[in-house]
Protein backbone atom coordinates (compact mmCIF):
# COMPACT_ATOMS: atom_id res chain seq x y z
CA UNK A 1 0.00 0.00 0.00
CA UNK A 2 1.35 3.31 -1.25
CA UNK A 3 0.03 6.43 -0.14
CA UNK A 4 1.38 10.10 -1.36
CA UNK A 5 0.03 13.17 0.61
CA UNK A 6 0.46 15.98 -0.91
CA UNK A 7 0.55 14.56 -4.66
CA UNK A 8 -0.22 17.81 -5.45
CA UNK A 9 3.08 19.16 -4.57
CA UNK A 10 4.43 16.23 -6.28
CA UNK A 11 2.73 17.02 -9.35
CA UNK A 12 4.17 20.93 -9.36
CA UNK A 13 7.31 19.72 -8.53
CA UNK A 14 7.76 17.02 -11.18
CA UNK A 15 5.93 19.09 -14.19
CA UNK A 16 7.98 22.28 -13.64
CA UNK A 17 8.18 24.01 -16.58
CA UNK A 18 6.99 20.70 -18.74
CA UNK A 19 4.04 20.76 -21.18
CA UNK A 20 0.72 18.94 -20.73
CA UNK A 21 1.11 16.37 -22.55
CA UNK A 22 4.79 15.49 -20.38
CA UNK A 23 2.74 15.82 -17.30
CA UNK A 24 0.31 13.45 -18.39
CA UNK A 25 2.71 11.17 -19.79
CA UNK A 26 4.73 10.95 -16.24
CA UNK A 27 1.47 9.86 -14.45
CA UNK A 28 0.04 6.95 -16.95
CA UNK A 29 4.31 6.01 -16.39
CA UNK A 30 3.69 6.43 -12.57
CA UNK A 31 0.70 4.18 -12.35
CA UNK A 32 2.31 1.81 -14.63
CA UNK A 33 4.86 1.34 -12.37
CA UNK A 34 2.45 0.97 -9.38
CA UNK A 35 0.27 -1.32 -10.78
CA UNK A 36 3.24 -3.67 -11.90
CA UNK A 37 3.85 -3.55 -7.93
CA UNK A 38 0.65 -4.50 -7.34
CA UNK A 39 0.49 -1.90 -5.33
CA UNK A 40 -2.82 -0.50 -3.78
CA UNK A 41 -2.21 3.54 -3.69
CA UNK A 42 -3.85 6.54 -2.81
CA UNK A 43 -3.06 9.67 -4.04
CA UNK A 44 -4.52 12.70 -1.62
CA UNK A 45 -4.57 16.24 -2.75
CA UNK A 46 -5.94 19.95 -2.47
CA UNK A 47 -7.99 20.33 -5.88
CA UNK A 48 -10.96 22.35 -6.49
CA UNK A 49 -14.26 21.22 -8.38
CA UNK A 50 -12.74 23.06 -11.45
CA UNK A 51 -9.35 21.04 -11.92
CA UNK A 52 -11.00 17.90 -11.98
CA UNK A 53 -12.01 18.21 -16.15
CA UNK A 54 -8.37 18.48 -17.68
CA UNK A 55 -6.30 16.88 -15.00
CA UNK A 56 -4.42 13.96 -15.69
CA UNK A 57 -4.39 12.16 -12.56
CA UNK A 58 -8.28 11.88 -12.50
CA UNK A 59 -8.13 10.71 -15.94
CA UNK A 60 -5.72 7.64 -14.76
CA UNK A 61 -7.05 6.73 -11.24
CA UNK A 62 -9.38 3.71 -10.77
CA UNK A 63 -11.17 5.63 -7.88
CA UNK A 64 -11.86 9.34 -7.27
CA UNK A 65 -13.35 10.10 -3.87
CA UNK A 66 -14.38 13.94 -3.25
CA UNK A 67 -14.70 15.07 -0.01
CA UNK A 68 -16.14 18.20 0.83
CA UNK A 69 -16.64 20.31 4.14
CA UNK A 70 -19.88 22.33 4.29
CA UNK A 71 -20.85 25.35 6.39
CA UNK A 72 -24.19 25.93 7.11
CA UNK A 73 -24.64 28.61 9.95
CA UNK A 74 -23.00 27.49 12.64
CA UNK A 75 -22.77 23.82 11.23
CA UNK A 76 -19.96 22.23 9.85
CA UNK A 77 -20.88 19.05 7.99
CA UNK A 78 -18.76 16.59 5.87
CA UNK A 79 -19.61 14.90 3.13
CA UNK A 80 -18.35 12.36 0.75
CA UNK A 81 -19.25 11.49 -2.76
CA UNK A 82 -17.90 8.48 -4.85
CA UNK A 83 -17.36 9.90 -8.05
CA UNK A 84 -15.74 7.35 -9.83
CA UNK A 85 -14.80 3.46 -9.01
CA UNK A 86 -13.97 1.71 -12.12
CA UNK A 87 -14.72 -1.79 -12.65
CA UNK A 88 -17.34 -2.13 -9.90
CA UNK A 89 -20.92 -0.56 -8.57
CA UNK A 90 -20.94 2.16 -6.26
CA UNK A 91 -23.63 4.20 -4.14
CA UNK A 92 -24.23 7.08 -5.73
CA UNK A 93 -24.86 10.65 -4.00
CA UNK A 94 -23.45 12.35 -1.22
CA UNK A 95 -22.55 10.59 2.26
CA UNK A 96 -21.84 11.79 5.61
CA UNK A 97 -18.56 11.30 7.10
CA UNK A 98 -17.20 12.12 10.52
CA UNK A 99 -13.99 12.54 12.09
CA UNK A 100 -13.57 10.89 15.35
CA UNK A 101 -11.03 9.41 17.98
CA UNK A 102 -11.38 5.98 16.14
CA UNK A 103 -10.57 8.09 12.84
CA UNK A 104 -13.28 8.64 9.73
CA UNK A 105 -16.48 7.25 10.20
CA UNK A 106 -18.73 7.26 6.97
CA UNK A 107 -22.28 6.58 6.61
CA UNK A 108 -23.91 5.49 3.61
CA UNK A 109 -27.11 7.40 2.78
CA UNK A 110 -28.56 4.20 1.96
CA UNK A 111 -28.03 2.79 5.30
CA UNK A 112 -31.33 0.61 6.34
CA UNK A 113 -32.68 0.33 3.05
CA UNK A 114 -31.06 -2.48 1.86
CA UNK A 115 -31.24 -5.63 3.08
CA UNK A 116 -34.38 -5.37 5.26
CA UNK A 117 -35.79 -7.88 6.66
CA UNK A 118 -39.59 -8.40 5.83
CA UNK A 119 -42.32 -8.74 8.73
CA UNK A 120 -44.03 -11.20 9.68
CA UNK A 121 -47.09 -11.50 8.66
CA UNK A 122 -48.88 -12.57 11.84
CA UNK A 123 -46.70 -10.98 14.13
CA UNK A 124 -47.72 -11.09 17.84
CA UNK A 125 -48.85 -8.06 20.04
CA UNK A 126 -46.96 -6.47 22.17
CA UNK A 127 -48.59 -4.44 25.70
CA UNK A 128 -47.82 -1.13 26.10
CA UNK A 129 -48.62 -1.46 30.15
CA UNK A 130 -51.40 -0.18 30.02
CA UNK A 131 -54.59 -2.74 30.24
CA UNK A 132 -57.18 0.20 29.02
CA UNK A 133 -55.09 1.23 26.22
CA UNK A 134 -53.81 -2.11 25.07
CA UNK A 135 -57.98 -3.34 24.46
CA UNK A 136 -58.31 0.17 22.57
CA UNK A 137 -55.88 -0.90 19.70
CA UNK A 138 -57.18 -4.38 19.67
CA UNK A 139 -54.84 -6.34 21.86
CA UNK A 140 -51.66 -4.05 21.55
CA UNK A 141 -49.26 -2.86 18.90
CA UNK A 142 -48.26 -5.37 16.64
CA UNK A 143 -44.55 -6.20 16.85
CA UNK A 144 -42.74 -4.47 13.86
CA UNK A 145 -45.17 -0.94 14.17
CA UNK A 146 -43.98 2.23 13.93
CA UNK A 147 -46.14 4.22 16.63
CA UNK A 148 -46.97 8.18 16.78
CA UNK A 149 -47.80 9.34 20.22
CA UNK A 150 -48.56 13.22 19.56
CA UNK A 151 -49.89 15.69 21.74
CA UNK A 152 -49.50 19.30 23.65
CA UNK A 153 -46.54 19.44 26.45
CA UNK A 154 -47.77 17.81 30.07
CA UNK A 155 -50.23 15.40 28.14
CA UNK A 156 -47.76 12.74 29.47
CA UNK A 157 -46.27 11.09 26.38
CA UNK A 158 -43.02 10.16 27.98
CA UNK A 159 -44.82 8.64 30.76
CA UNK A 160 -46.49 6.19 27.92
CA UNK A 161 -43.33 5.61 26.31
CA UNK A 162 -41.99 4.71 29.47
CA UNK A 163 -44.41 2.57 30.44
CA UNK A 164 -44.06 1.19 26.95
CA UNK A 165 -40.25 0.27 27.64
CA UNK A 166 -40.74 -0.45 31.25
CA UNK A 167 -43.46 -3.12 29.69
CA UNK A 168 -41.11 -4.91 27.48
CA UNK A 169 -38.67 -5.55 30.10
CA UNK A 170 -41.28 -7.49 32.36
CA UNK A 171 -41.82 -9.28 29.13
CA UNK A 172 -38.17 -9.74 28.58
CA UNK A 173 -37.95 -7.76 25.85
CA UNK A 174 -34.59 -5.65 26.01
CA UNK A 175 -35.00 -2.44 25.10
CA UNK A 176 -33.48 1.13 23.84
CA UNK A 177 -34.65 4.89 24.52
CA UNK A 178 -32.93 7.02 21.99
CA UNK A 179 -33.61 10.63 23.98
CA UNK A 180 -32.85 14.82 23.02
CA UNK A 181 -34.02 16.58 25.39
CA UNK A 182 -32.63 15.33 28.73
CA UNK A 183 -29.70 13.52 29.98
CA UNK A 184 -30.02 9.54 31.06
CA UNK A 185 -29.49 10.57 34.36
CA UNK A 186 -32.19 12.56 34.67
CA UNK A 187 -34.55 10.06 32.16
CA UNK A 188 -33.77 6.84 34.67
CA UNK A 189 -34.93 9.56 37.54
CA UNK A 190 -38.13 9.81 36.10
CA UNK A 191 -39.11 6.67 35.41
CA UNK A 192 -38.29 5.83 38.97
CA UNK A 193 -40.11 8.72 40.23
CA UNK A 194 -43.26 6.34 38.13
CA UNK A 195 -42.11 3.48 40.06
CA UNK A 196 -40.22 2.14 36.91
CA UNK A 197 -36.33 0.81 37.50
CA UNK A 198 -34.47 1.40 34.71
CA UNK A 199 -30.79 1.36 36.95
CA UNK A 200 -30.85 -2.47 36.44
CA UNK A 201 -31.86 -3.11 33.32
CA UNK A 202 -29.07 -0.78 32.07
CA UNK A 203 -26.42 -2.49 34.40
CA UNK A 204 -27.45 -5.68 32.73
CA UNK A 205 -27.02 -4.96 29.50
CA UNK A 206 -30.88 -5.10 28.13
CA UNK A 207 -31.42 -1.23 28.79
CA UNK A 208 -29.98 1.52 26.52
CA UNK A 209 -29.90 4.52 27.30
CA UNK A 210 -28.88 6.89 23.97
CA UNK A 211 -28.29 10.58 24.40
CA UNK A 212 -27.97 11.86 21.30
CA UNK A 213 -27.94 15.67 21.49
CA UNK A 214 -24.38 16.40 19.97
CA UNK A 215 -24.16 19.69 17.48
CA UNK A 216 -24.43 19.06 13.71
CA UNK A 217 -25.73 15.67 14.36
CA UNK A 218 -26.95 13.76 11.00
CA UNK A 219 -29.97 11.16 10.78
CA UNK A 220 -27.20 8.61 9.29
CA UNK A 221 -25.26 8.67 12.36
CA UNK A 222 -28.20 8.69 14.74
CA UNK A 223 -29.57 5.61 12.45
CA UNK A 224 -25.89 3.59 13.07
CA UNK A 225 -25.94 4.34 16.48
CA UNK A 226 -29.39 2.81 17.60
CA UNK A 227 -28.51 -0.25 15.25
CA UNK A 228 -25.48 -0.44 16.97
CA UNK A 229 -27.31 -0.66 20.10
CA UNK A 230 -30.04 -2.49 18.76
CA UNK A 231 -26.95 -5.46 17.71
CA UNK A 232 -25.45 -4.83 21.53
CA UNK A 233 -28.40 -5.65 23.22
CA UNK A 234 -30.82 -7.68 20.91
CA UNK A 235 -33.48 -5.29 21.36
CA UNK A 236 -37.27 -5.60 20.34
CA UNK A 237 -38.58 -2.35 21.69
CA UNK A 238 -37.28 1.66 20.75
CA UNK A 239 -38.44 5.28 22.27
CA UNK A 240 -37.79 8.54 20.15
CA UNK A 241 -38.40 10.65 22.57
CA UNK A 242 -39.10 13.33 20.73
CA UNK A 243 -39.07 14.02 17.15
CA UNK A 244 -38.82 17.98 18.13
CA UNK A 245 -35.59 17.22 19.84
CA UNK A 246 -34.23 15.05 16.97
CA UNK A 247 -34.92 17.91 14.62
CA UNK A 248 -33.45 20.39 16.57
CA UNK A 249 -29.59 18.28 17.16
CA UNK A 250 -29.75 18.12 13.69
CA UNK A 251 -27.55 20.02 11.43
CA UNK A 252 -29.28 22.79 9.43
CA UNK A 253 -29.04 20.76 5.77
CA UNK A 254 -30.51 17.79 7.39
CA UNK A 255 -33.86 19.21 8.72
CA UNK A 256 -34.56 20.11 5.23
CA UNK A 257 -34.86 16.47 4.26
CA UNK A 258 -36.36 15.54 7.97
CA UNK A 259 -39.48 13.82 6.13
CA UNK A 260 -37.02 11.81 3.45
CA UNK A 261 -34.52 10.94 6.56
CA UNK A 262 -37.50 10.16 9.01
CA UNK A 263 -38.28 7.18 6.35
CA UNK A 264 -35.15 5.74 6.02
CA UNK A 265 -34.89 5.30 9.54
CA UNK A 266 -38.19 4.10 10.25
CA UNK A 267 -37.65 1.42 7.54
CA UNK A 268 -34.18 0.23 8.49
CA UNK A 269 -35.56 0.14 12.29
CA UNK A 270 -39.08 -1.77 11.47
CA UNK A 271 -37.23 -4.07 8.68
CA UNK A 272 -34.81 -5.07 11.76
CA UNK A 273 -38.05 -6.86 13.65
CA UNK A 274 -37.61 -3.33 16.19
CA UNK A 275 -40.86 -2.29 17.61
CA UNK A 276 -40.71 1.60 17.20
CA UNK A 277 -42.49 3.89 20.12
CA UNK A 278 -42.11 7.75 18.62
CA UNK A 279 -43.04 11.26 20.73
CA UNK A 280 -44.26 14.45 19.04
CA UNK A 281 -45.18 17.51 20.83
CA UNK A 282 -48.04 19.80 18.60
CA UNK A 283 -49.78 22.70 20.23
CA UNK A 284 -53.91 22.19 20.35
CA UNK A 285 -55.49 23.85 18.22
CA UNK A 286 -59.63 24.61 18.79
CA UNK A 287 -60.12 24.94 14.69
CA UNK A 288 -58.14 21.02 13.77
CA UNK A 289 -57.25 18.17 15.00
CA UNK A 290 -53.39 17.63 14.32
CA UNK A 291 -50.99 14.69 14.08
CA UNK A 292 -47.51 16.01 13.91
CA UNK A 293 -46.44 19.69 11.94
CA UNK A 294 -43.87 17.15 10.28
CA UNK A 295 -46.60 15.35 7.93
CA UNK A 296 -45.47 12.31 8.47
CA UNK A 297 -48.19 10.51 9.40
CA UNK A 298 -48.14 8.35 6.40
CA UNK A 299 -45.19 6.82 7.61
CA UNK A 300 -46.10 5.41 10.82
CA UNK A 301 -48.78 2.54 11.33
CA UNK A 302 -50.14 3.65 14.37
CA UNK A 303 -51.22 6.68 16.02
CA UNK A 304 -51.84 7.84 19.30
CA UNK A 305 -53.63 11.74 19.73
CA UNK A 306 -53.52 13.19 22.93
CA UNK A 307 -55.38 16.67 24.31
CA UNK A 308 -56.38 19.02 26.70
CA UNK A 309 -60.68 19.36 27.15
CA UNK A 310 -62.28 21.55 29.30
CA UNK A 311 -65.34 19.78 30.94
CA UNK A 312 -67.56 21.06 33.90
CA UNK A 313 -64.75 23.63 34.24
CA UNK A 314 -61.62 21.68 34.78
CA UNK A 315 -58.78 21.27 32.74
CA UNK A 316 -58.53 16.90 31.75
CA UNK A 317 -56.83 15.07 29.51
CA UNK A 318 -58.30 12.52 26.64
CA UNK A 319 -56.65 9.65 24.22
CA UNK A 320 -57.91 8.20 20.90
CA UNK A 321 -55.85 5.33 19.11
CA UNK A 322 -56.68 7.57 15.46
CA UNK A 323 -55.34 5.34 13.22
CA UNK A 324 -53.91 1.15 13.49
CA UNK A 325 -52.85 -0.39 10.40
CA UNK A 326 -53.50 -4.06 9.14
CA UNK A 327 -56.01 -4.26 12.29
CA UNK A 328 -59.03 -3.12 13.72
CA UNK A 329 -59.20 -0.46 17.13
CA UNK A 330 -61.54 1.62 19.21
CA UNK A 331 -63.03 4.84 17.67
CA UNK A 332 -63.49 5.81 21.82
CA UNK A 333 -62.40 8.90 23.09
CA UNK A 334 -61.25 7.95 26.90
CA UNK A 335 -60.62 10.25 29.47
CA UNK A 336 -57.18 9.32 31.31
CA UNK A 337 -54.47 10.49 34.38
CA UNK A 338 -50.99 11.03 35.67
CA UNK A 339 -50.19 9.08 38.50
CA UNK A 340 -47.33 8.25 40.71
CA UNK A 341 -47.73 5.03 38.37
CA UNK A 342 -47.79 6.25 35.44
CA UNK A 343 -50.65 7.03 33.11
CA UNK A 344 -54.15 5.17 33.92
CA UNK A 345 -57.10 5.28 31.83
CA UNK A 346 -60.32 5.65 33.94
CA UNK A 347 -63.84 5.31 33.28
CA UNK A 348 -65.75 4.71 29.89
CA UNK A 349 -66.38 7.09 26.86
CA UNK A 350 -68.02 10.08 27.68
CA UNK A 351 -71.26 9.48 26.08
CA UNK A 352 -72.99 13.06 27.29
CA UNK A 353 -70.72 15.07 25.66
CA UNK A 354 -70.12 16.09 22.23
CA UNK A 355 -67.06 17.82 20.06
CA UNK A 356 -64.78 16.77 22.22
CA UNK A 357 -61.70 16.45 19.53
CA UNK A 358 -62.24 19.87 19.42
CA UNK A 359 -61.43 20.43 23.36
CA UNK A 360 -64.35 22.42 23.50
CA UNK A 361 -66.90 19.58 24.35
CA UNK A 362 -70.96 20.41 24.22
CA UNK A 363 -72.73 18.11 26.60
CA UNK A 364 -75.65 16.94 24.68
CA UNK A 365 -78.70 18.66 25.19
CA UNK A 366 -76.83 22.09 26.27
CA UNK A 367 -76.80 24.83 24.21
CA UNK A 368 -73.42 26.80 23.18
CA UNK A 369 -72.49 29.23 25.45
CA UNK A 370 -72.73 32.45 22.39
CA UNK A 371 -76.54 31.09 22.45
CA UNK A 372 -77.12 30.63 26.24
CA UNK A 373 -79.25 33.28 27.47
CA UNK A 374 -77.91 36.11 29.14
CA UNK A 375 -78.25 36.59 32.87
CA UNK A 376 -80.56 39.22 33.85
CA UNK A 377 -79.30 42.39 35.91
CA UNK A 378 -79.97 42.78 38.99
CA UNK A 379 -82.76 45.91 40.17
Amino acid sequence: MVVVDSFRTVMRKASGGESEVAVQAFVQRLALLLTSWEATTFLIGEYSIGEVRDNPVFTVADGLFWLTQNVERNSVVRKLQLVKLRGQDSVPGLHTIRITGDGVQAFSRTLGLVGKKKKNARSRRLSIGIPELDKMMGGGIREGDSVLVAGPSGTGKSALATQFLAEGLRQGEPGIAAIFEERPQGYSARAGDLGMDFDKPQKDGVLEILYLRPLDLSVDETMQEILDAVERTKAKRLVLDSLVGFEMALAPGFREDFRESLYRMIAALTGAGVTIFTTVEIEDSFTSFQFSHYAISFLTDDIIRLRYVEIDGQLRKVMVVVKMRGGNHSKDIREYVITDSGLVVIGPRHTEYTQLTSGLPQRIGQLPHELAPEPKAKA
